[in-house]
This record gives structure tokens, sequence and C-alpha cells, in this order.
């Protein structure tokens, strides 16, 4: 199983599963467990395949939710991430610009790491810069 994290040199890297509407956040292998708590505060759903060797624990946007509001959670993530120190690859077929700067106003307002609504309106996006962020 493809671990993106891994092969791209990231803390967490964020992207929709190919031919899937699924959102997945990657972590690297043998990641600590803040982050992966982290990751759990923010609204990912923990998965591991207790299988493999070694473990491997990934993060996924709640089924449930809609297109637009896994964009929004997924982008919503990055400024919380970025501010405990981790450095984010998100692709652009899950960034929401609009998202992204609500979260960025919470964190610069400190307030706690929170999803965003799961029934959040759809926003209009624009496309993000196309580096990885730290």
């Amino acid at each position: 199983m493809e671990n993106r994290a891994d092969d791209e040199g990231t803390d967490v890297t964020i992207y929709r599963k190919a031919l899937t509407d699924t959102v997945h956040a990657d972590t690297p292998t043998g990641a600590p467990e803040p982050l992966l708590a982290l990751l759990d505060r923010l609204g990912f759903e923990r998965e591991t395949l207790a299988t493999a060797e070694p473990v491997r624990i990934w993060h996924e946007a709640p089924g449930h939710l809609g297109e637009a509001a896994k964009k929004q959670l997924a982008t919503h993530a990055v400024p919380w991430l970025h501010k405990a120190g981790y450095m984010v690859h998100i692709t652009n077929d899950v960034w929401d610009s609009a998202a992204y700067t609500d979260a960025a106003t919470a964190v610069r307002n400190q307030s706690a790491p929170a999803p965003p609504p799961a029934e959040a309106a759809v926003r209009t996006t624009d496309r993000p810069p196309g580096t990885q962020r730290r």
C-alpha cells in the first residue's frame, strides 16, 4: 500500500485517493502519536492496517461528508498542522481557499482546533499555491 508522506518526505500529505471520493491524510511510517492525535482532533478518522509490517496508519475524511465538506475539512487542517510545526502537502483537488482563510484566522486568534461544520456551505475555490507549505 502506498504511503505518500513517506514518498514525498512530508509530515502529512493530504490528497484524494485515485478513482474514489476518499480524502486521505497520510503520515510517515512511525509518525509520532501527537501528530496522529492532532489529525483525529481535526476531524479525520484514523485507519489502521495491522497485518502490514510495520503497522500502517492513515487518516481519512469521514465518508458521510459531501465533496465540498471533505475539501473544507482537509484544507482547514493545514494551518493547524503548520502551527504545530508539521510540513504539509495538500493537492489542488482537495484545496479550498475560503476554508484555509477561515482556519488561518482561527489560528491567528488562538482558537482551539476544531473541524469545520459537517454540513458547511459549498464555497468557491481558486487554485492553491503549487508548492509544499511549511
